[in-house]
């Protein structure tokens, strides 16, 4: 096995923003399933065993995939930085959040239905909105990741409300 295969291969890892297969990687580089399934085996020794201590990244089989991820230890501080992808239905259940907070989770999961639990774990997990205890259910609020990531120049929540219904409206505007 070529130096410059298992460089190729730890590349396509390190620019994935997914986990990837085995036969991804065989597209992307002809490389065969065999060679791979051998580079991801000792890409796997490198990053746990012998540069353990010398990194903060970690290669993870995830079911038949494989992906170059944060080591926990280092995700919170990094999470500030490195800006999470967010796929359309959990941007609308963070504007939502975002424009009525504080938001009951149970008045969220009226408006959006059984979906909005799974929302909240992943947006939490996201750093982008915090859960706190009230009652019977959560009370949800945007945290400081919230502005940053979209740039809003203010952490209180009516200058996010009119920030938002001004992003909405210029919209409503350029449709028209």
């Amino acid at each position: 096995m070529g130096k410059d295969e298992k460089r190729l291969v730890e590349s396509i890892l390190f620019s994935a923003s997914k986990p990837v297969s085995i036969n991804e990687i065989k597209e992307n580089t002809g490389i065969t399933p065999n060679k791979i399934k051998k580079i991801l085996n000792e890409l796997i020794e490198d990053y746990s065993v012998k540069r353990k201590n010398e990194t903060s990244m970690e290669i993870v089989k995830a079911g038949d995939k494989y992906t170059m991820q944060v080591k926990k230890k280092y995700i919170d501080s990094s999470i500030m930085i490195a800006k999470p992808e967010i796929n359309s239905n959990l941007l609308k259940t963070l504007t939502l959040i975002a424009f009525h907070q504080p938001l009951k989770q149970s008045n969220l999961r009226r408006m959006i239905g059984v979906k909005a639990y799974d929302h909240v774990d992943e947006l939490a997990t996201m750093k982008l909105i915090h859960s706190k205890k009230h009652g019977s259910t959560e009370m949800l609020t945007t945290t400081q990741l919230f502005p940053e990531y979209f740039g809003i120049d203010s952490t209180k929540p009516e200058e996010i409300k009119d920030f938002l219904i001004k992003k909405v409206s210029g919209k409503l505007n350029n449709i028209e």
